[in-house]
């Protein structure tokens, strides 16, 4: 009986791999409607911060074998969600898989370190999902272990990747989405086409130009880049091996993996109201940026890392004690004053400040 259920999940799959491999615009399209479905639920429903982070048919279908096999006031009658979130987010990284096999274009790196890959971006992409699950199945406790225990397996993750496999700065996601517009756009493309194009791409700017003497008349001139640079560019950033750290960029980006364990710490032995754990993270977070601020010998996917860790400092506004103590009050006021003063911006405000507060008490959207 197993057996057959494998052997059917088994076909489901073969097709729907061949189906993304045919497909691919289509694939995408899907992966964009999952994900702005999660964008417009919320703030729409009754706990509509859960609801988008849920399948609803699955939710119903789910709650209905639970109510038929389940004591009317059994703990197992409990609320099941699946993050639209989440689930988009697990789509691309599916999707992105099967098209990464069918263009040969696999990842520069072992299977084994694909592996934890993989399951550290699983670990991300789920995460809020399991704290919110947590905190409405065990309570403030059970959502706090379960915190600790995910940032535990994230910080183990990421140290095997750093001193075992050598995988320099952790960039965010941990794997690359595929380029589609690049890599599906030129997979027919006949490499002979344009073998005797000189363009380059430079060093330092990486910008890809031709030599003014092999240009083309002005009439048929495209002043565009070579496709076929732009394809070679892409495929190198692919396949790019991430730079060796020293001794010093090495410490750096342990004390970035380690930060939300001492986080976590400090609010444990001083309380979520006390400002030693928001101060101990800033410093530890600020040291490791400032210690990795050489950024000229980094890829393109770890200088680009380095400026999302720059933007998320302002992360410190909107986190507590100093956001409930300064920045709140000027936050709404600010999004009050836009909301009522210009048409149309309250479109978007009015959602923000409603959203704020919860987004501010999940700690993986806030602390993660």
């Amino acid at each position: 009986m197993a057996q057959a259920y494998i052997d059917k999940l088994t076909r489901i799959y073969e097709r729907y791999r061949e189906y993304v491999t045919k497909n691919p615009a289509a694939t995408a399209q899907l992966e964009s409607t999952v994900r702005t479905l999660s964008y417009l639920i919320a703030g729409r429903f009754a706990d509509s911060h859960e609801l988008s982070e849920l399948g609803k048919s699955t939710f119903i279908y789910l709650q209905k074998i639970v109510l038929k096999h389940s004591p009317p006031h059994s703990c197992v009658n409990v609320t099941f969600y699946f993050t639209v979130y989440s689930a988009s987010n697990l789509l691309v990284l599916l999707n992105d898989s099967i098209l990464r096999k069918g263009l040969s274009r696999t990842l520069p790196v072992s299977l084994t370190q694909q592996r934890l890959l993989t399951w550290l971006s699983v670990v991300e992409y789920v995460e809020v999902f399991l704290e919110m699950g947590a905190n409405k199945l065990w309570g403030e406790g059970g959502r706090w272990l379960v915190i600790a225990l995910i940032q535990i397996a994230k910080a183990i993750l990421r140290m095997l990747l750093l001193f075992w496999y050598k995988s320099g700065i952790q960039t965010s996601p941990p794997i690359t989405p595929l380029d589609r517009d690049t890599e599906l756009g030129n997979a027919d493309e006949n490499p002979d086409d344009h073998q005797d194009d000189p363009a380059f791409v430079g060093q330092r700017s990486g910008r890809v130009m031709r030599p003014l003497g092999s240009a083309p008349s002005l009439h048929s001139r495209l002043w565009g880049a070579p496709s076929r640079e732009k394809k070679r560019s892409s495929r190198e950033d692919l396949h790019t091996s991430p730079t060796k750290l020293g001794t010093q960029e090495t410490i750096a980006e342990s004390l970035y993996i380690g930060r939300p364990l001492i986080h976590l710490l400090s609010l444990g032995l001083c309380g979520r109201k006390s400002w030693k754990p928001w101060i101990i993270s800033g410093i530890v977070e600020v040291t490791s940026f400032a210690l990795l601020s050489d950024t000229k010998s980094l890829n393109r996917w770890e200088r680009a890392e380095m400026r999302r860790r720059a933007f998320l400092l302002l992360y410190y506004l909107l986190r507590s004690p100093f956001y409930d103590r300064y920045s709140q009050a000027k936050i709404i006021c600010l999004l009050s004053f836009l909301a009522n003063q210009i048409p149309g911006i309250g479109l978007v405000a009015r959602p923000v400040m409603d959203y704020l507060p919860t987004w501010q008490k999940i700690y993986f959207y806030n602390w993660g």
